[in-house]
C-alpha cells in the first residue's frame, strides 16, 4: 500500500469541465467535421491545472447517473436540467479515450453520481496520508473541505486552493455546516427547494446562532422572527429530506489505493493518432519525441 504525506491527489469533476470547455470554445471541428471543442478545451484546462497544482496523483470522475436513493426521496431531483447537447455527448467517450492514452485514471460507475465517487476517493486518499484537491465549481463540495481537502474553483481567477477560510467567506459558515446551510436555502441547480423566506444570509445567521439544524429545531422557540419560525416549522420535513439529498456519500464500496491514481507513461503513438484524427496540429507538434516518464506533463 502506498502512503505518502507529500502526495497530492487532484480529482477532476469530468462532466463539469467538459461542459465548461464546450461552452468556452464555440466552434471547433475535426477534419471530418466532428465537434472537438470540448475535447480541445478539456485537454488544455487539464494541462494548466497540472502545472498550477502540481499533483502527484490524478483522477477524472464522470457521472454515471442519478442516485436511486435521491430519486426516491425527491422524484424531481435535478429534473429541470436540460439534456446534454448532442455535440457535447459525442465527445465524452473521446475524452475518456484521451485520458487512457495519456496514462491518466478515469472513473465512471453506472448509477453513481460523480459527487459521491469524488467524496469517496477523497476520503480514502486522506486516509492513506495524501492531500486532496477537488477541481469543480459545485458548491456541494464545500462540505468536504478540511485540513487535507481543498477546492480548486475554476470560477475563481486567483487560482487559489479553497480552504475553510474561503468557505467561510463564501457562505458565512464552516465546511461542516454546509450541508445544513444548503438544506435551509435549497439548491436550485439540483431542483431542491429550501425554506420559504430563508435565504443565504438568514441561513448563515441561524447556523451562527444555533450551530446545526438539529439544534435549531430543538430550540425553535428562540428564533426571534415569528415569520421565520413558522416557515421553519412548516418546512421541517423538507429540511430533513434535504440533508439526506445534499450530504455526499463518501462510503461507496471499493478500495482506492493511491497507486491507481499514479500517472502512467503515455502512449505516444495513440496520442499522435488521436491528435491527427481531431486536427490538433499544435498539440501534435508539442508531443515529446518519446513517451514521458511517469508523472511528467504532456
Amino acid at each position: 500500500m502506498e502512503t505518502q504525506a507529500s502526495s497530492r491527489l487532484l480529482i477532476v469533476d469530468g462532466h463539469a469541465y467538459a461542459y465548461r470547455a464546450f461552452h468556452a470554445i464555440r466552434h471547433l471541428n475535426s477534419p471530418d467535421g466532428s465537434p472537438t471543442n470540448a475535447i480541445y478545451g478539456f485537454i488544455k484546462m487539464l494541462a494548466k491545472m497540472r502545472v498550477v497544482l502540481l499533483p502527484t496523483h490524478l483522477s477524472v470522475v464522470w457521472d454515471g447517473g442519478l442516485a436511486a436513493e435521491r430519486m426516491a426521496a425527491l422524484p424531481e431531483y435535478k429534473a429541470q436540467r436540460p439534456p446534454m447537447p448532442d455535440a457535447l455527448a459525442a465527445q465524452i467517450d473521446a475524452l475518456q479515450i484521451y485520458l487512457a492514452a495519456s496514462g491518466l485514471a478515469s472513473f465512471c460507475e453506472n448509477g453513481v453520481e460523480a459527487d459521491d465517487l469524488i467524496a469517496t476517493q477523497a476520503r480514502q486518499a486522506v486516509g492513506r496520508g495524501a492531500g486532496v484537491v477537488i477541481a469543480s465549481a459545485d458548491k456541494d463540495f464545500m462540505q468536504l473541505v478540511s485540513a487535507r481537502v481543498g477546492l480548486f474553483n475554476p470560477n475563481d481567477k486567483s487560482e487559489m486552493i479553497w480552504q475553510a477560510g474561503a468557505v467561510r467567506a463564501k457562505a458565512g459558515v464552516e465546511p461542516e455546516q454546509i450541508v445544513d446551510w444548503l438544506s435551509l436555502i435549497g439548491d436550485t441547480v439540483d431542483n431542491i427547494g429550501g425554506v420559504p423566506g430563508v435565504g443565504p444570509k438568514t441561513a448563515t445567521d441561524l447556523l451562527q446562532q444555533f450551530g446545526t439544524v438539529e439544534a435549531l429545531y430543538g430550540r425553535l422557540g428562540e428564533v426571534k422572527s415569528e415569520r421565520t419560525r413558522a416557515a421553519l416549522q412548516a418546512a421541517e420535513p423538507a429540511v430533513r429530506r434535504n440533508q439526506r439529498l445534499i450530504r455526499l456519500r463518501d462510503d461507496l464500496p471499493g478500495a482506492f489505493e493511491l497507486e491507481v491514481f499514479s500517472p502512467r507513461p503515455a502512449d505516444r503513438a495513440r496520442l499522435e493518432a488521436l491528435y491527427r484524427e481531431w486536427g490538433f496540429k499544435g498539440l501534435l507538434a508539442e508531443l515529446p519525441a518519446s513517451a514521458p516518464a511517469q508523472g511528467e506533463l504532456l
